[in-house]
């Protein structure tokens, strides 16, 4: 057998597996590291979690918002929550409340 037919035979011979293991070196690769791999899975699972807690966070807020609104419709008038609001919020006093000021204030 001469030189060059024993090359190409050794080629021929080399070919499938090295074209085989490129390929899945390929799809491992992206298996991990594609834009819908392992690691973006992991990625975007994190997110959802951190979404999830702030998203009940945010309804704690809003349902206790909800709650002081209902407060101030007409319906449900109460004078007293009316009253700390403006105390609070414009710096309202009765006419017989002892008012002292800080130097903070």
């Amino acid at each position: 057998m001469s030189i060059a037919a024993e090359i190409r035979r050794r080629f021929r011979q080399a070919v499938v597996p090295t074209v085989a293991t490129c390929v899945t070196a390929y799809f491992g690769y992206h298996l991990v590291q594609g834009d819908y791999g392992l690691v973006s899975w992991l990625r975007l699972t994190h997110e959802i979690e951190q979404t999830k807690a702030e998203l009940a966070a945010v309804s704690g807020e809003r349902e206790a918002l909800d709650r002081r609104v209902s407060l101030l419709r007409p319906e449900s008038l109460d004078r007293d929550m009316i009253e700390e609001r403006a105390r609070v919020i414009l710096g309202f006093a009765h006419e017989n409340d002892a008012v002292i000021l800080t130097p903070a204030q």
